[in-house]
């Protein structure tokens, strides 16, 4: 167990590192332009609120009582399911989590057995490499080269082996903000497809899709279940919502997957092995009013073409993401834990690159205000500047 827990704490070193530092010392800070994480700065949507108001005035007597996957939460999942990607979802295969986070160690305890590989794809989410150690499984890294961040499926395919059980899929990607096409999908799926058969098993896709409602400029998301039948989605409404300490979310498989009736089964058992796994009470009776919930995408967008533009006139190299709520930019040295330094100097607080396995980038949430826009680009500019003379 002591070897194990060496392997989860140096897994998220970089990740600790910044949130017991600089994280720590200045996000409090209300004087700082805050663009570290995803999380809220301003007050919520009135809507969200009256929707867990709403739910909060018990009907019956049971009405706090234990929950696990709630019909009317299921139903409400599948519905959705079925408007977005055109197939026909059965809520018996919606499985309810608190998160997440949760829907992926569901994910990982019900196909991962020990000794067997995952693979994920770098820059990754800070807990994929955590989450498959904590599984007892083994992480395989294949790295997504900026500024495109394309999946590379030579790789992928000379990366699997007998013990490889799943791949980790990313889309709307943290930290980039590529959202694949239908195409690039089908591809994967023809990879995955012909390996499969290569090596006796099938593989799993674990498609981690948190950000496939914060869509830009008009584009499209398509999940990899709408190409390859063995796909286990994992979903947080706490993106959608802009709400992440409410603890919601789902696991669930295609009407296309074989066997999903038993699969059923072991989701259950997992989510019970996973330390009760499902979400609150409040929460599962609120999701049809949270469900058709969106925060104001269209002014993300406009603070992220802000944003862009800002960085861009500066002298910085950005990405323009496709989604999610992340720009990346490059630090205009090598050392981006020692830009962050000066740009929290200047007061603005921004993720390093190295936290997410892009050193020498650096990235920005989205979620500020635009206030602290304006206040950080002129931070942006000024650790630019002293940059330059060093």
């Amino acid at each position: 167990m002591t070897r194990q827990i060496d392997r989860l704490q140096a897994s998220i070193a970089p990740f600790l590192a910044f949130f017991n530092g600089p994280y720590a010392k200045l996000n409090a800070n209300p004087e700082v332009a805050n663009f570290a994480v995803g999380n809220p700065l301003e007050f919520p949507m009135p809507e969200y609120v009256d929707a867990l108001r709403a739910s909060l005035e018990p009907k019956r007597a049971n009405w706090f009582a234990y929950k696990d996957n709630e019909p009317k939460s299921r139903i409400a999942v599948a519905r959705g399911l079925s408007k977005q990607t055109g197939m026909d979802w059965d809520p018996a295969d919606v499985a309810m989590t608190n998160g997440g986070f949760a829907a992926l160690a569901v994910a990982m305890r019900a196909l991962v057995e020990p000794g067997d590989e995952v693979i994920f794809l770098s820059p990754p989410w800070f807990f994929y490499e955590f989450m498959i150690i904590a599984a007892d499984a083994a992480p395989v890294r294949l790295h997504l080269a900026p500024p495109a961040f394309e999946p590379d499926l030579e790789a992928i395919a000379a990366a699997i082996t007998p013990r490889t059980r799943a791949l980790i899929f990313n889309s709307p990607h943290n930290p980039s903000g590529r959202v694949y096409p239908l195409e690039t999908l089908q591809a994967l799926a023809r990879t995955l497809t012909e390996a499969s058969a290569r090596i006796g098993h099938p593989i799993f896709v674990i498609s981690d899709e948190p950000y496939k409602r914060i869509l830009f400029d008009g584009i499209e998301f398509h999940s990899p279940a709408e190409a390859y039948p063995h796909t286990v989605i994992t979903y947080s409404y706490g993106k959608q919502l802009l709400a992440p300490g409410q603890r919601i979310g789902y696991l669930t498989v295609p009407p296309t997957m074989p066997d999903r009736e038993a699969f059923r089964d072991t989701v259950f058992v997992a989510q019970l092995a996973t330390g009760y796994a499902f979400p609150n009470a409040l929460l599962q009776h609120a999701i049809e009013d949270l469900e058709e919930l969106l925060i104001d995408v269209p002014a993300m967008q406009r603070r992220r073409d802000r944003m862009v533009e800002g960085l861009r006139e500066i002298g910085y190299e950005t990405t323009i993401p496709e989604g999610s709520f992340y720009i990346m930019a490059r630090a205009p040295i090598a050392d981006d834990v020692a830009f962050t330094d000066i740009l929290a100097s200047h007061r603005v607080l921004v993720l390093p690159g190295t936290a997410v396995e892009v050193p020498g980038w650096f990235r920005i949430s989205l979620t500020a205000t635009d206030e602290m826009v304006e206040r950080g680009l002129q931070g942006f500019a000024a650790a630019y500047a002293e940059a330059a003379q060093e």
